[in-house]
């Protein structure tokens, strides 16, 4: 997190130039405020100090600079007694907050009626608890700046909301054994990352497998594997030993990651398997 001109915390996000439409939103909601602040008849600095923000964030969120934390709407909307119109633009800067790619698959996420992975690395992501994602956020390198780290972090808690949804969506994970063994946080953080799993993996509507150490060759060798299906018939797939790592969407691209990741189903544990594993783990934590 940067640190504005006062000395105190800047309430905010840097914009992603690269992210044309959450650039678009930021600088709109920037000019916005500053019409209120005009039409109040306060100066930049003035509407700082009633704020309790220094001038220096006041003139980069107006300028588009800077992504506005949901408080500072809600702190401006009360000075300049805007009724809730200010405080509305949270919607507005919410998902431009997120990184583009980020933004991009929970929207996906948030729309798909089944979610199939395969993750060889780490845990997938809508399984992470906070502290497991932050480990692995500051062991990054290069090194993400304060600021990244916190709005990666928001950005990835943000996708769990998908178990909030009604209908629930039918969603299939198997994980690496490897995965689950390495203690990334430390033991306590290690241990409270199984007990969210199991907790998870006890939802009607989540399969969860682990993929075994002691099965020398599986058919996700080559890599991860991330499949989303929606409603409409559609559906889009990913990973990382096919087609270069691109999403692909073709129904014969399809069928060779349905064809691997039903493989990687059969030759992983069951779910009942699976779960008494992470316990017997959490036992020996």
């Amino acid at each position: 997190m940067s640190v504005d001109g006062d000395g105190t915390e800047e309430p905010g996000w840097e914009v992603d130039p690269e992210d044309e439409q959450g650039a678009a939103v930021v600088a709109a909601v920037g000019r916005q405020l500053k019409v209120w602040r005009e039409t109040a008849g306060l100066r930049a600095a003035d509407f700082a100090a009633r704020m309790g923000y220094g001038e220096d964030l006041v003139r980069k969120v107006e300028a588009g600079r800077r992504i506005p934390r949901p408080e500072y709407l809600d702190r401006a909307d009360e000075v300049l007694g805007a009724e809730g119109r200010i405080a509305a633009m949270k919607r507005d800067v919410e998902q431009a907050r997120y990184p583009r790619r980020v933004r991009d698959l929970a929207k996906m996420e948030s729309r798909a009626v089944e979610i199939s992975s395969y993750s060889i690395h780490t845990i997938h992501g809508l399984l992470q608890t906070e502290e497991h994602a932050r480990a692995l956020f500051e062991m990054r390198q290069p090194p993400y700046s304060g600021a990244e780290i916190e709005r990666y972090l928001a950005a990835r808690m943000a996708r769990r909301s998908v178990f909030d949804r009604d209908p629930a969506p039918s969603i299939t994970v198997v994980q690496e054994e490897a995965t689950l063994r390495r203690p990334i946080g430390g033991k306590k953080v290690w241990r409270r990352q199984l007990e969210h799993i199991a907790q998870v993996a006890g939802i009607r509507n989540i399969a969860f497998q682990i993929m075994p150490l002691r099965v020398e060759a599986h058919a996700g060798m080559h890599g991860g594997i991330e499949i989303l299906k929606f409603s409409d018939g559609s559906a889009v797939g990913k990973s990382e030993g096919a087609f270069g790592g691109r999403p692909v969407s073709g129904p014969r691209d399809l069928r060779i990651l349905e064809l691997r990741y039903g493989m990687i189903r059969a030759q992983a544990l069951t779910p009942r398997e699976s779960l008494a594993f992470i316990e017997h783990a959490l036992g020996e934590t």
